[in-house]
């Protein structure tokens, strides 16, 4: 007895072939037809077979799809620190050791001009050099007793602004700029130190003249109130108002259980005299 063997559709073969193989595909290619964009990036296409980088149609936050053969570049636009220490001269031509710290961030939707212009690097090919530049320029006015003491904010202002400038026309924020540390010659660090010294007990001797001179301005005034008061008391103490007081304290002093009141004449105001109070 002979078998038979199923016939096999030709066209359904084909089609069970085909999903196959773009199965195949879809799992050997998955990495590059999908792509998440995490939080606080960007992305950007570069199409192989098209125009090339799009710098302006901006991959937001969340899951996408691609063409294998077209790149995915991803920039963090968060906002980043980073630190750059250096050597500076002052006004007066003394090395200043010096660190500065920095906060910049790509401006949002503008990266992929930085990726065209610049690349990815572009903290050590834009920013750190701009910064450095910008920090000898402007500490090259300024003494280093400033730098150490009174113009510190001055001079962090200074340098952000004028590198903010110059990183705005490459698409970069700059945050803030701070002076961490300056470390002098040890010699001029004695000195201002001992300057600022005499001047913060300048301003202590000064306090306290101006304490002793506002203590005596209140004595003056509490003595000449002491004396306009006995002034108006001595106008108002007339001789009848004075026996009439010791009157009053004469027969007070009779009433009382525990004295023993002797009058003897009168004194030379005419008031009695009193002896042997106990």
């Amino acid at each position: 007895m002979k078998t038979v063997q199923p016939e096999i559709n030709p066209k359904k073969a084909t089609f069970l072939l085909t999903i196959g193989f773009l199965g195949i595909l879809m799992v050997l290619f998955s990495s590059r037809l999908f792509y998440t964009i995490p939080q606080g990036f960007e992305g950007y296409i570069f199409y192989t077979f098209g125009n090339g980088l799009d710098k302006e149609n901006v991959k937001g936050q969340g899951f996408h799809l691609k063409f294998p053969w077209d790149n995915l570049i991803k920039y963090d636009v968060r906002i980043q620190e980073n630190m750059s220490t250096m050597e500076v001269l002052a006004k007066n031509g003394l090395t200043i050791a010096m660190e500065l710290s920095y906060r910049y961030n790509p401006m949002p939707g503008k990266a992929g001009y930085i990726e065209e212009n610049i690349g990815s690097n572009y903290h050590d090919k834009i920013i750190i050099p701009e910064i450095r530049s910008v920090s000898r320029e402007v500490i090259g006015e300024y003494l280093p007793e400033e730098l150490y003491s009174t113009k510190r904010e001055t001079i962090e202002d200074e340098v952000y602004e004028k590198t903010l400038i110059a990183l705005e026309r490459k698409f970069i924020n700059l945050d803030a700029v701070l002076i961490r540390d300056v470390t002098l010659p040890q010699t001029l660090q004695d000195a201002i130190e001992k300057k600022l010294k005499q001047e913060q007990e300048a301003l202590e001797y000064d306090f306290k003249i101006e304490k002793a001179a506002k203590e005596a301005q209140r004595l003056e005034i509490e003595a000449r109130g002491k004396a306009n008061a006995n002034d108006i008391l001595n106008a108002s103490l007339t001789t009848n108002v004075l026996k009439d007081k010791g009157i009053e304290a004469t027969i007070k002093l009779a009433e009382s259980p525990n004295s023993k009141v002797v009058v003897v004449g009168s004194g030379d105001d005419g008031l009695p005299l009193i002896l042997g109070n106990n």
